[in-house]
């Protein structure tokens, strides 16, 4: 039983290491704490060997539950049944969970939300701004960086990508600026490291 439960927390713990860099610009959102988000950024390039270790680890849980018994010799009184912890249930449960946890990065950004619409005047000319941004290591990074930017008045669009390391900002130069923008980028935790103007 304590091998049982150790396997199941080892794989819940890793599926949450493995998504923590995903998890944490949600939880900043949440708390108020823009800063907070890249502090797990560091785990990233560990990912692919947390999603191993998890899965390695509820597939060998899933094994010992599974794997055929010994059979005694002896006229011994049948095993009592288990507690909650140790029946497949629960374990399908913290199976679930992981599974949950390691897909985090892909649906991260429904916990942002949406764009409000921006009043523009039609005589504005419209000014384009990329920052090359680094720190950011999945879809969540993204949306936290467009979510700061666009508390700002002015901001028509935004453009972030983690792949590309970057984020593109159409904004109204009446009502904000480049500086301005790049503050929010900073307030998030991530380095701007370059700024082009159009």
């Amino acid at each position: 039983m304590k091998t049982e439960k150790k396997l199941l927390g080892a794989g819940l713990l890793s599926a949450f290491a493995a998504s923590l860099c995903c998890i944490a610009p949600v939880l900043a959102l949440v708390a108020g704490s823009s800063s907070f988000a890249t502090t797990f950024s560091w785990l990233e390039p560990l990912r692919p060997y947390l999603i191993v270790l998890t899965i390695g680890t509820l597939a060998f849980a899933w094994y010992q539950k599974f794997k055929p018994k010994k059979e005694d010799d002896c006229d011994c009184e049948p095993e009592e049944k288990g507690n909650f912890l140790q029946s497949t249930t629960f374990l399908g449960l913290v199976t679930i969970m992981a599974a949950l946890m390691l897909a985090f990065p892909y649906y991260s950004n429904i916990f942002y939300p949406n764009k409000q619409d921006v009043n523009v005047t039609e005589s504005t000319a419209y000014k384009t701004v990329e920052f090359s941004i680094a720190g950011m290591t999945c879809s969540g990074c993204e949306e936290h960086v467009n979510h700061e930017v666009q508390k700002l008045p002015g901001i028509l669009s935004t453009e972030t990508s983690y792949s590309k390391a970057n984020s593109i900002i159409v904004f109204d130069p009446i009502k904000t600026n480049a500086l301005e923008i790049e503050q929010a980028i900073l307030k998030t935790g991530y380095e701007v490291n370059e700024k082009k103007h159009d």
